[in-house]
C-alpha cells in the first residue's frame, strides 16, 4: 500500500526555504553576518523586511523626489509648490519612527503562513495558471474594498482620526505633500490601512511570494500617490485623485484604483475640480 504524503508538508518545507533565502540576500548583503545570523527566525524575517522597507522608501523617495522638484523642476510641479527641505525632513522623521511597527505586518504575516494557518501557496504549479490568475484577481478585489473601508472608518470615527489619521493628514496641500509623505503615518494607523493584505490570506489562496511583493509595492505606491502629479490613468487611483482626498478629507478613499469610491459615491474626478476652478 502506497502512502501518501501530506501536500501540506511541502508547503512548509517551500515557505521556509523561501523566506531563509530573502533574509540571506537581503541582511548577508546588507550587515556583517554576526549581526544577525544568530537572531531567531523571527527577528531575521522582522530585520529583513525592516531593512528591504526602509531602503525602498528612501529609494523610491530620493529618485522621484530628484527627477520631478530638480530634473524636471517648473515642469510638474511650479518651483513655489515645491515642499520645503523642512517638511519632507518631518515626514521622514514621522515615516522612521513607525518603520520598525510597520515591518512587524509581512513578519507575522510569514510566520502565519509558514504554520499553516493561511490559504497561501509557495509554488504556482500547486493550482495551476488558471487558478492562481483567478484568485489573484479576487484577492486584489477583496484587498481594495478592505484599505477602502478601513481608510474610510479611519476619517468617519472621530477618535481614530483624531488619534491616529490626523497625523497622516497634517500634509493637506501641494506645497505639503512630497513622495515622502507616502508612509508618515501613526504606526498603528499605517499596520491598520495594510491590514487587508494579511487578512485576506485567510479567506483566498494567493501565491506567498506575490502577497509579499504586493506589501512592499505599497511604499512605491504611497510614494507615487503623495507627489501631486496626476497621472491620468485610468482606473488607478493616482496622486490627482489622492491630493483631493487630502484637501476634501471626504472623497477618493480607495487605494489602487477609483472602483471602491464610485460603488460607494465617494469619488471625486481631478478634471472636474480643475473645470470648477477654471
Amino acid at each position: 500500500m502506497q502512502i501518501m504524503e501530506d501536500p501540506t508538508t511541502d508547503y512548509h518545507r517551500f515557505f521556509v526555504e523561501d523566506t531563509n533565502m530573502y533574509n540571506h540576500v537581503v541582511l548577508g548583503t546588507l550587515l556583517p553576518q554576526y549581526l544577525w545570523v544568530l537572531l531567531p527566525r523571527f527577528f531575521q524575517t522582522w530585520l529583513r523586511n525592516y531593512v528591504g522597507a526602509v531602503l525602498l522608501y528612501f529609494i523610491s523617495g530620493f529618485l522621484w523626489s530628484f527627477y520631478i522638484y530638480h530634473w524636471k523642476q517648473n515642469v510638474y510641479v511650479p518651483k513655489d509648490s515645491i515642499p520645503s527641505r523642512r517638511a519632507m525632513f518631518l515626514q521622514i522623521s514621522v515615516t522612521m519612527k513607525g518603520m520598525p511597527w510597520y515591518s512587524l505586518l509581512p513578519t507575522i504575516s510569514e510566520c502565519l503562513v509558514e504554520l499553516g494557518w493561511t490559504k497561501s501557496f509557495p509554488r504556482i504549479n500547486n493550482l495551476g495558471w488558471i487558478a492562481y490568475i483567478g484568485y489573484l484577481a479576487i484577492y486584489m478585489v477583496i484587498v481594495e474594498f478592505g484599505i477602502y473601508w478601513m481608510h474610510r472608518k479611519l476619517h468617519d470615527i472621530k477618535p481614530l482620526y483624531k488619534y491616529l489619521h490626523a497625523t497622516h493628514h497634517i500634509y493637506n496641500k501641494q506645497n505639503t505633500l512630497s513622495p515622502f509623505a507616502g508612509l508618515a503615518f501613526h504606526p498603528l494607523d499605517g499596520i491598520l490601512q495594510a491590514l487587508p493584505h494579511s487578512l485576506t490570506l485567510f479567506i483566498v489562496p494567493v501565491h506567498f511570494n506575490v502577497h509579499l511583493v504586493l506589501l512592499f509595492i505599497e511604499i512605491i505606491w504611497s510614494s507615487n500617490i503623495h507627489d501631486c502629479i496626476h497621472g491620468k490613468l485610468w482606473p488607478f487611483m493616482g496622486a490627482g485623485y489622492h491630493t483631493i482626498h487630502h484637501t476634501t478629507y471626504c472623497h477618493n478613499y480607495g487605494h489602487y484604483t477609483i472602483w471602491m469610491d464610485w460603488i460607494f459615491n465617494t469619488l471625486r474626478d481631478p478634471e472636474e475640480v480643475e473645470g470648477n476652478v477654471m
